[in-house]
């Protein structure tokens, strides 16, 4: 499957509108079936997508689980990456933060912005970890690098506040620079309150 096109995918299932995707229903699910039991990866992934939105199959949270389980276990970034939503938010398996930082960290291992954004929220409110702001900034930066607005806007608001960091406001009004630049209004709205206050 083309990378673009999963990455649209995930980024739809994290929207809740995921169903825009299978809009036409994929008319050869007996296909997609036979290969996502011979391993294919991609195959894993989208049937855990039509099971989890409903989409040419009765909506099945369980089955979405297992078919992105499949995919994850394989190495698949993105599948761990919603199997992680799948524990934190209790569909098709019991609610469980730990399981859900266990699978959100082997995608941010790989280099999933979104998974290292989350991973630094799960430790910033100590949801399936113990507290700890030094390892939320880390995992904030990983992902503020590589052009994530809410993990800039996170990692500023962590040097204006200096928790997990030094505090150092200069550095504080780059990254919200940085999350404005990227479109998020939050990061503009900080940036223009420090610009004011004469930093």
């Amino acid at each position: 499957m083309d990378t673009l096109l999963k990455k649209m995918m995930v980024a739809l299932l994290a929207l809740g509108i995921g169903q825009a995707v299978w809009a036409d229903d994929v008319p050869n699910f007996k296909k997609m079936l036979q290969a996502a039991e011979q391993g294919n990866v991609d195959a894993q992934f989208n049937l855990g997508v039509m099971y989890d939105n409903g989409r040419g199959v009765r909506q099945d949270y369980a089955q979405a689980v297992q078919w992105y389980r499949k995919a994850a276990e394989q190495g698949d970034a993105d599948a761990q990456y919603v199997l992680g939503g799948m524990y934190v938010q209790g569909q098709g398996v019991r609610q469980d933060y730990a399981q859900a930082v266990q699978w959100y960290r082997k995608a941010a291992e790989q280099g999933d912005a979104d998974a290292q954004y989350v991973l630094g929220v799960m430790y910033d409110n100590g949801q399936g970890v113990r507290q700890d702001y030094t390892q939320a900034v880390q995992w904030y930066r990983k992902a503020a690098e590589q052009g994530d607005a809410q993990a800039q806007l996170a990692l500023g608001l962590r040097y204006a506040t200096g928790q997990g960091v030094r505090q150092d406001i200069v550095i504080a009004k780059e990254w919200f620079g940085k999350a404005c630049d990227n479109g998020l209004q939050q990061g503009c709205d900080a940036y223009r309150e420090l610009n004011q206050a004469g930093y």
